[in-house]
């Protein structure tokens, strides 16, 4: 029987595969940090002998160059990809045994242009219909990968490609086949982001082998053949609804490819280089980052001016990543040596390998005696209860899809990802900022202290907003 194992990356809303018939194993788009990977397998007790790509990967680091060198697997990549090391070609239509198992590379092109699906079947037990297929970025759970990270001038090309592989998938696998995504757990990458099954996110196992999905499978080419949008609609009706659902995406995400065709190494994950309070300093008035991975109240209660928060408990490496100017120099700072190791994984994914520096500690020795910073933070209905001149500025930092489905009356918007160069549109005084849950707001908040300005930070969820009666009516027009 085979057996798929899920290796979860819920900050980054992907997953990566370890698929085994007990015996030996195969992997399918593995992140940067694949000693998760080979841990899995050395419990199974199986040995990798194939590791698998889907596509050339735009929002993060891939580890199944690493992984296969480290292990002597097979890589396979598309034969059409211009990647600059040796590899395994692969194309449509064929087919590869690993084990037990057999493997039928299909080609579906749409989120990029020579992506591939694997459907796996269990040959070993004279089954040759596929029981899952590891889809990547092109049929995903109740979506469909994004087809704009290659130039929105691609967009619809790519839409319409994504319409016919999607529908190939269906017409060429049966419906009990698990479908296996790369993207749709909250990635930037899903055409939707955040679009996902019902407990999308949860980690476990499945056994497609039996016939059922399994705890891990989330879904089966029966269930998106009556749910997914590029099964229901017409090919206009859903080429414009993925256009016009399509938002902003990291700007971090253009590093991604190139280091995937160069072939990119195993991450270095040792311990930075310790920082003093003095040099922290130095650090600070260099314009350098330094970055506050304590939570957005330890912050907000008092951090070293200077500093940027991005707690680790969030989306650390998709927003540090999407701001960050790239060759600017990281130092982290945190309470504990432990929160570092977990963020210096998490960056790691992202290509962001070499942290300058970090300091851990209580924040009163990064300060050596400087005055701490601060700020407020309040609940949406602290804003309701403003009155007086109209209330304060407020400042909502989602993104452009966001603002639209509803937003504050009166508030201003630009998106976090804009904050940094529009800041000369936001009025004198205190500014109220917001976002969805709160951690983006944090961000920002932080930044705009950085600056001088006088924040207070809404740690609250947007649905308080309406609750509150704050909510502008519908149709009226941005900030």
């Amino acid at each position: 029987m085979i057996e798929v194992l899920i290796i979860e990356t819920p900050s980054l809303g992907d997953r990566g595969y370890l698929v085994t018939d007990g015996k030996v194993a195969l992997v399918v788009d593995a992140q940067r940090d694949f000693d998760r990977v080979t841990a899995r397998a050395t419990d199974r007790g199986v040995t990798i002998t194939h590791v698998l790509e889907t596509h050339v990967h735009n929002d993060y680091v891939t580890g199944g160059y690493a992984l296969a060198r480290a292990v002597g697997a097979q890589y396979l990549v598309n034969a059409a990809d211009p990647v600059s090391f040796g590899r395994s070609a692969v194309r449509d239509g064929d087919v590869i045994d690993v084990g037990g198992m057999r493997v039928l590379a299909i080609s579906t092109p749409g989120h990029t242009f020579t992506h591939l699906a694997y459907a796996v079947s269990d040959h070993a037990a004279g089954d040759d219909l596929a029981c899952a297929v590891f889809t990547g970025g092109s049929l995903l759970n109740g979506a469909t990968g994004r087809t704009d990270l290659l130039g929105a001038a691609r967009a619809e090309e790519l839409g319409r490609a994504q319409y016919r592989s999607v529908r190939r998938l269906v017409s060429d696998l049966p419906g009990r086949t698990a479908v296996c995504p790369t993207h749709g757990f909250g990635s930037f990458c899903a055409g939707a982001p955040g679009a996902g099954a019902p407990g999308a996110g949860a980690p476990g196992t499945g056994a497609p082998g039996t016939g059922t999905p399994g705890a891990g499978a989330l879904s089966t080419i029966a269930v998106e053949q009556q749910s997914n949008p590029a099964l229901i609609l017409t090919e206009a009706e859903f080429l414009a609804d993925l256009l016009a659902g399509l938002d902003a995406y990291p700007a971090y995400y253009a590093h991604m490819a190139p280091a995937n065709l160069a072939g990119p190494g195993a991450p270095d994950l040792s311990p930075p280089r310790a920082a003093d309070a003095q040099e922290l300093r130095r650090r600070i008035g260099l314009g350098e980052w330094v970055v506050d991975l304590r939570s957005r109240t330890a912050f907000a209660a008092g951090h070293l001016r200077g500093t940027l928060n991005f707690p680790a408990d969030g989306s650390l490496a998709t927003y540090l990543g999407w701001l960050i100017p790239w060759e600017v120099p990281l130092t982290l700072i945190a309470d504990a040596p432990e929160t570092v190791t977990h963020a210096q994984r998490e960056l790691c994914r992202i290509g962001i390998d070499r942290i300058a520096a970090a300091a851990c500690g209580p924040v009163e020795r990064w300060a050596a005696g400087d005055q701490l910073g601060s700020y407020r933070r309040a609940r949406f209905q602290d804003l309701a209860d403003q009155d007086g001149n109209g209330g304060p500025a407020v400042l909502d930092v989602r993104r452009r899809s966001e603002w639209a489905a509803g937003h504050i009356d009166g508030a201003i918007h630009i998106a976090l990802h804009e904050l940094a160069d529009r800041m000369d549109e936001l009025p004198d005084g205190a500014i109220w900022v917001h976002c969805h849950s709160g951690y983006r707001a944090a961000v920002a908040a932080s930044m705009l202290a950085s600056r001088g300005r006088e924040v207070v930070a809404i740690d609250d969820e947007f649905e308080a907003a309406a609750r509150a009666g704050l909510l502008a009516s519908s149709g009226e027009s941005d900030g």
